[in-house]
């Protein structure tokens, strides 16, 4: 980017009326995460011809694509989050080096995962709650993860930082590509050419490379401010450890969504292959929602960033309660066809009795209690933007840690099968309340006062 392009996306980032700049950011990645979570539903639909099991198999391999998940999202909001804080105090240096170090950090956590899965395959299968009916698939599937793990880490991460940016448009190009070729390919390897289950995994690896290869071109030909090459990455332990801290609510609440996907999956595991795959099912639909309304939030975390460092607390503030009015409104909107109509959702992906009873219920529940995540979502991503490294980490914890985790033990000794499917929504009710706490903790720290511009 020239320096007048630079100019322009300061004073965008700085001077543009909140809710039509939450609006521009917040587009693209609300698109692309519903492509994502599209591709994700229709990738269910297909393994879920195969039959019971190997739908099932989607749900273990799930959990494990949280795993990379969390530590993409660490080295991407981590690095990201500095990163959009030294571009807002227009350090743009110091911003290439947060970048490039964060993309480096999120390829080598991914190929050192992938290395020891390969390893422990076996045990790492059981231990995300499979059957040993779903194992025999859900490894076929899980081996093609594996081999595209680090270019999948480091796809989020580029994300992110495209995001941060505020150049989340670019992001959506990548990621809409490789979700178009994932549903081509599930097409061609599992049904043309029989493969099943394997072609699903198969055809995820190809098209996320593909995806991989276009968001690192977005760095290479100089569409960002910031850069992405080995020379920017940093040498001292301190700047490695700044990412790593600030992105640690990332890993922590995409660790606790897989270990809550894990616990989820091996107390349903008690009720059939049946559970299992409802469970599976219910958390790839309710997630559709749930997916705008995070969108959202990432819309938000460049203002806040960008803002905070350039010292603009009531940009910070605004940013917030538009994100909040934007995402309830959303879920509400989106929540209530799920709810009426969750028979029919339910049996377009798994056409089985049991599966669809399970199903309903779940999908009900989870439907209500999401309209109680926004306020809580948006202050775990609040206090990690402005580089409140431990009430973020407090915040994160809350759905799926702290609250779930209590409640699914109890709720499944107590109410057996009907306690699981209550479980994660409780644990979205419980998390708001507390979340008012923690929200008038965040708005107070954005006082003059307490304001304190990027360290």
């Amino acid at each position: 980017m020239t320096a007048e392009q630079q100019g322009k996306q300061y004073n965008k980032m700085t001077d543009e009326p909140i809710v039509s700049l939450l609006v521009k950011l917040s587009i693209p990645t609300v698109i692309s995460m519903m492509i994502t979570n599209v591709y994700n539903l229709v990738d269910t639909a297909f393994v879920g011809t195969l039959g019971t099991s190997e739908s099932g198999a989607t749900g273990i391999v799930f959990g494990y694509m949280s795993i990379l998940q969390a530590f993409a999202f660490m080295c991407g909001q981590g690095a990201g989050s500095i990163m959009s804080r030294r571009l807002g105090a227009k350090d743009l240096e110091e911003a290439k080096k947060y970048s490039s170090t964060g993309f480096f950090l999120s390829f080598f956590f991914g190929f050192l995962l992938a290395a020891i899965s390969m390893v422990f395959m076996k045990p790492l299968l059981y231990a995300l709650g499979s059957t040993e009916t779903i194992a025999v698939y859900a490894e076929k599937y899980l081996f093609y993860i594996m081999l595209y793990a680090p270019f999948f880490t480091s796809s989020l991460t580029m994300n992110n930082l495209l995001r941060y940016e505020g150049k989340a448009v670019l992001g959506t190009i990548g990621l809409t590509i490789g979700a178009f070729l994932n549903i081509l390919g599930d097409i061609v390897f599992i049904f043309l050419f029989k493969m099943g289950i394997a072609g699903a995994g198969l055809a995820t690896a190809i098209s996320q490379f593909i995806s991989f290869c276009i968001l690192l071109g977005m760095f290479l030909l100089k569409k960002t401010q910031t850069r992405i090459s080995i020379r920017y990455f940093a040498r001292d332990f301190k700047t490695i450890w700044m990412i790593l801290a600030t992105g640690f609510p990332s890993l922590l609440r995409q660790s606790l969504n897989s270990v809550a996907a894990v616990l989820l999956n091996n107390a349903a595991g008690i009720y059939g292959d049946e559970a299992i795959a409802a469970m599976s099912i219910v958390s790839r639909v309710s997630f559709f929602p749930m997916a705008v309304a995070i969108g959202i939030g990432q819309g938000f975390q460049p203002i806040s960033s960008f803002n905070y460092g350039a010292g603009k607390k009531e940009r910070v503030r605004k940013g917030f309660w538009s994100a909040f009015i934007m995402a309830e409104i959303v879920l509400l909107v989106m929540s209530v066809p799920i709810i009426l109509f969750s028979g029919g959702i339910i049996k377009q992906f798994r056409n089985d009795p049991d599966v669809i009873e399970i199903g309903i219920r779940a999908l009900r529940l989870m439907g209500i209690g999401q309209l109680f995540v926004p306020l809580t979502m948006l202050v775990e991503m609040g206090y990690q933007s402005i580089g409140e490294k431990l009430l973020a980490c407090f915040a994160s914890s809350l759905r799926s840690g702290i609250l779930f985790i209590p409640t699914l033990l109890i709720l499944k000794n107590v109410r057996g099968l009907s306690g699981i499917q209550e479980a994660q929504p409780l644990s979205f009710v419980f998390a708001f309340f507390v979340s008012i706490f923690l929200c008038r903790i965040y708005l107070k720290k954005l006082k003059p006062e307490l304001f304190t511009a990027v360290e």
